[in-house]
């Protein structure tokens, strides 16, 4: 009888360790179902430590040309969603990589998607958003833009929010039907985010059609603008919102060097609390120029778009400098010198930076590499098929991400 009991003692704690292991691990497997994640700051608490190995990576289309964008996936519920230059979207199984379905749309698709309980909402060169249903890929609706959605998509409350190119900034509800817009007469790779009831940069006033600002979505007002009548119209990245902040940056071009400007703002009134400005770094034997550093980057709706972690802001700008300014004074925390130039914007998974590199036509492979958020130092670096254009995403021990060969990744953590 005693060794019965103990036998069912210790079969209750093995079921109970088995319980506790597979909550952490729940827990660490967290979705990620909107562009740059919670509040735009491209980061996510789980640890993800190299090395990494390839779990699985398929090519969506075989083309010589190099893609131009292929802009974050979303992962919910171990599937992974993401539009592809093809004109399609893809919903995958995060472990197999088996396609669970895939959507057709009669253009190439650039926009970031958003993803809730019942639905994947996203735009397409077609001139349409589309809704499409998680379970089995079937359209619930669609909207007609009457021009090219190149831009984030989210969702806000009751309201679908996305901009067309040179056309509205739209807000429909979650059937599809419009209930209200206002006009996007300039900007084209459109990035933008809602937080606390206000859309992160929303197009200005009519009487200021190259301005964009804070947008009151309850109240339909603008909260402040910012004139750029001076800048090229596609000049400003996804911004990031941290407390009282927002954090983005600006690249303007010349032929040999690019300038950056990197900008705290107080998100209430936007007033800057800091601004610094650099010039770009490119090495010669990279046979870039600035102007052609600034257009491969521009299609990319996260260029420049910041990682906020602890107290610091971090950037990969697109030339061979990753910087770190302390969120606070915009002093430099430290910068890292590569070889080749960045490709993509950062990810800060745990305590660690992942970022795409170039390769060159010496021989140098395009990679994918990992700094310590902490001081900048290399820490573990990867071979890829092509260079990785916007941020990898993760979540739990997963790495995820796609490459201008049009390779698409998922890595694994090895130990």
């Amino acid at each position: 009888m005693v060794r019965k009991r103990r036998n069912k003692i210790f079969l209750y704690a093995i079921i109970v360790l088995y319980a506790f292991a597979f909550s952490l691990s729940c827990e660490q497997q967290a979705d990620w179902i909107m562009f740059r994640n919670n509040q735009g700051q491209g980061n996510t608490p789980n640890n993800l430590t190299p090395p990494l190995a390839v779990r699985w990576k398929i090519q969506i289309q075989a083309n010589e040309e190099r893609a131009t964008s292929f802009n974050s996936p979303l992962l919910k519920d171990d599937t992974i969603y993401f539009g592809a230059v093809d004109g399609n979207f893809y919903a995958f199984d995060l472990a197999t990589g088996y396609m669970r379905w895939i959507f057709k749309t009669n253009g190439e698709i650039n926009s970031t998607p958003y993803v809730d309980d019942e639905a994947v909402y996203f735009g397409s060169n077609d001139g349409k958003v589309y809704a499409v249903a998680l379970e089995d890929g079937k359209q619930e609706w669609s909207f007609d833009a009457g021009s090219k959605v190149l831009s984030t998509v989210t969702r806000y409350e009751d309201y679908i929010v996305f901009c067309s190119e040179g056309g509205s900034s739209f807000f429909l509800n979650a059937e599809g039907i419009l209930q209200f817009s206002m006009p996007n007469p300039v900007w084209t790779y459109y990035s933008f985010q809602v937080d606390d009831d206000v859309m992160y940069f929303a197009p200005g006033p009519i009487e200021s059609p190259h301005s964009f600002g804070a947008f009151d979505i309850k109240n339909r007002i603008h909260l402040w603008v910012i004139e750029n009548e001076s800048h090229d119209p596609m000049w400003f990245s996804f911004p990031a919102v941290s407390d009282d902040k927002l954090y983005y940056a600006i690249c303007t071009y010349g032929f040999y060097e690019l300038t950056y400007n990197y900008y705290a703002l107080d998100r209430l009134t936007g007033q800057p609390v800091w601004e610094i400005i650099k010039k770009s770094v490119l090495e010669k034997n990279t046979e870039l120029y600035a102007f052609d550093v600034f257009y491969r980057n521009i299609e990319l709706l996260d260029y420049m778009a910041p990682a906020v972690w602890n107290n610091l802001v971090i950037y990969t700008s697109g030339d061979t400098l990753v910087r770190a300014f302390h969120a606070d004074t915009g002093e430099t925390a430290w910068q890292t010198k590569l070889q080749q130039p960045t490709s993509s914007a950062p990810l800060v998974a745990g305590d660690r930076v992942y970022f795409g590199i170039l390769g060159d036509e010496q021989g140098s492979s395009p990679r994918l590499i990992c700094l310590s958020a902490a001081n900048g130092s290399v820490m573990w670096e990867m071979e890829t098929q092509g260079a990785i254009l916007s941020a990898p995403i993760s979540a739990g021990k997963w790495l995820v991400f796609g490459t201008d060969a049009y390779y698409f990744y998922v890595l694994e953590e090895v130990f």
